[in-house]
């Protein structure tokens, strides 16, 4: 048996977590926003990204699904608990000192439908971006409607300017 196989058999839910190893997407240009910004973070239980589906992350975990992990985020506790979409982007939440309460209102029945909602919502960005051949880079971001997002402020709104022909009329 493998360590994540060995783990879930013996009911790794009643162990602590002390460590937690993020796999996120090398390629994707949100995972990468966001696991600088982890890095960022004030760490309760420390977080290790590796990249999912390299050479380190099957050495490490043989026994998952490598290319499940590059289709969807996937954590991995250090006694093997292993946690995949909403769950392991809670659990991520729960390791940080800022975003703990955040952490225990999403593991709700109400809130996990609000994270599951956040991941699907990333996953299709983070599809439709591929797909076009997008990459974000991680600098700000402006639309049309007054909504900007930075990478290190977060979204902010400056209601867009009125000229032309339409705003004559209001």
């Amino acid at each position: 048996m493998t360590g994540v196989t060995a783990a879930q058999g013996r009911g790794a839910t009643g162990t602590p977590v002390r460590g937690l190893t993020v796999l996120y997407d090398a390629e994707c240009a949100l995972c990468g926003h966001l696991r600088r910004w982890l890095a960022r973070q004030s760490q309760l239980v420390p977080l290790e990204p590796v990249p999912a589906g390299s050479a380190e992350a099957r050495a490490r975990f043989p026994g998952l699904d490598h290319a499940g992990t590059l289709d969807e985020v996937t954590v991995v506790g250090d006694s093997g608990q292993v946690y995949r979409g909403s769950r392991a982007w809670i659990v991520v939440l729960w390791a940080l000192r800022e975003h703990r309460p955040l952490a225990h209102r999403l593991a709700t029945p109400a809130g996990a439908r609000l994270a599951r909602g956040a991941v699907l919502a990333a996953a299709k960005w983070r599809g439709a971006t591929q797909r076009r051949g997008a990459q974000w880079g991680g600098q700000a971001y402006h639309r049309a409607d007054g909504w900007s997002y930075h990478p290190h402020t977060g979204w902010s709104y400056s209601p867009p300017s009125c000229s032309g022909p339409a705003c004559a009329t209001r």
